[in-house]
């Protein structure tokens, strides 16, 4: 099998995957993240349209040139916006769309006069076209990478375990999709581009497999129940790190519900409950989240994640002293102390000792 003929095999294979999982997205079978995932699977759908030309020569062994339409090349502009959309809900389910949000529609109407008047003979707007492509795929991609940084600052505020909540696989597709484009840029002005196809596909083809497996496992980021969903958005994700906070609770009161806190922590270790979030502690403690979040932050100078892992991290470290433990694994140890998983469990130990579990139980 040449190269052309495995191309052709990867570009059957990569527009297939990318309909199945738009379809998967769409009809949302695990009933999670709704319309983050609804926004993912149109963003998907519109993707696997750059391939329907490969993909009709193939079945038809004649060229048809679906992407020159007006109409397939509007809806296809609408891709990097339609993946920034399932950013946003992802990291803000209760997000609703505002009269302020009609500026996102600025570039896309700009897009179809400039497609109008091509049709009509003034081929000078392909030039406009090129630079409004580029500029939205760059705007919404960087717009999206800032969205998802933010999202990681703030769920350290209320979880105590990230790992399945970070949406760290949303922030490796940008990265690689970017690097990739770069990559077809630079090949492209200097090398004959059609010798690039297969690997450029096989990239892609790698990606959407990746994409795949963590779309279709992630789960819901935020509580189901609406007003402890929007109690903990509202919280700030800066609230650790501000020279100055709105202040929530007197001094003498703050004093008194830390001192509560870390009785609790100490007596009850809820911190060994893998599930701990601010919610549950706020329950143990008798109080609000955004009070909990204040003591927290204002009291001790941590978040919420940095709060309960140090917990986690010292019940570790006694673990791993004590003789009588030998038998559990590193693995073993970390479940014990309240972490889901040995990845976070090391780079949690590490941060905070320097060491590895391995190199502190030597």
């Amino acid at each position: 099998m040449d190269t052309s003929e495995l191309n052709r095999f990867v570009v059957i294979l990569i527009y297939g995957s990318l309909v199945l999982l738009s379809l998967l997205k769409l009809s949302n079978p695990i009933k999670v993240n709704r319309k983050a995932n609804f926004w993912f699977g149109i963003f998907l759908f519109l993707w696997s349209s750059f391939w329907l030309d490969e993909i009709l020569f193939l079945v038809t062994d004649s060229t048809i040139e679906i992407h020159s339409l007006l109409f397939v090349r509007f809806i296809q502009f609408f891709t990097p916006i339609t993946f920034y959309l399932s950013v946003l809900f992802y990291t803000n389910p209760v997000f609703k769309f505002k009269i302020s949000d009609l500026k996102y529609t600025i570039l896309p109407v700009i897009f179809l006069i400039s497609l109008i008047f091509i049709e009509f003979g003034f081929y000078e707007f392909q030039y406009v076209i090129l630079s409004l492509i580029l500029f939205q795929a760059l705007f919404y991609t960087g717009l999206s990478y800032f969205t998802i940084r933010k999202h990681q600052k703030k769920i350290q505020q209320f979880s105590s375990n990230t790992e399945d909540i970070n949406l760290n696989w949303l922030e490796y597709i940008i990265l690689i999709l970017f690097i990739v484009n770069i990559v077809y840029v630079i090949y492209n002005l200097s090398y004959n581009p059609n010798s690039l196809n297969f690997f450029i596909n096989s990239v892609f083809l790698l990606v959407i497999y990746f994409v795949g497996y963590n779309s279709l496992k992630q789960k819901e980021i935020y509580p189901v129940e609406e007003r402890q969903r929007e109690e903990l958005i509202s919280i700030d994700e800066n609230a650790e790190t501000e020279g100055v906070r709105k202040k929530l609770i007197s001094d003498d009161e703050l004093l008194k519900l830390k001192n509560q806190l870390e009785t609790l922590m100490d007596i009850e270790k809820p911190y060994l409950d893998s599930e701990l979030n601010l919610i549950r502690l706020s329950e143990l403690l008798s109080i609000s989240t955004h009070h909990l979040s204040y003591v927290i932050n204002t009291g001790f100078q941590k978040n919420f994640f940095q709060y309960v892992n140090e917990y986690r991290i010292e019940y570790a470290k006694k673990l791993l002293k004590d003789s009588s433990k030998n038998k559990l694994s590193i693995l073993g140890i970390a479940y014990e102390s309240g972490f889901n998983s040995k990845t976070s469990f090391n780079t949690t130990f590490k941060k905070l000792t320097n060491q590895t579990p391995s190199e502190f139980k030597k």
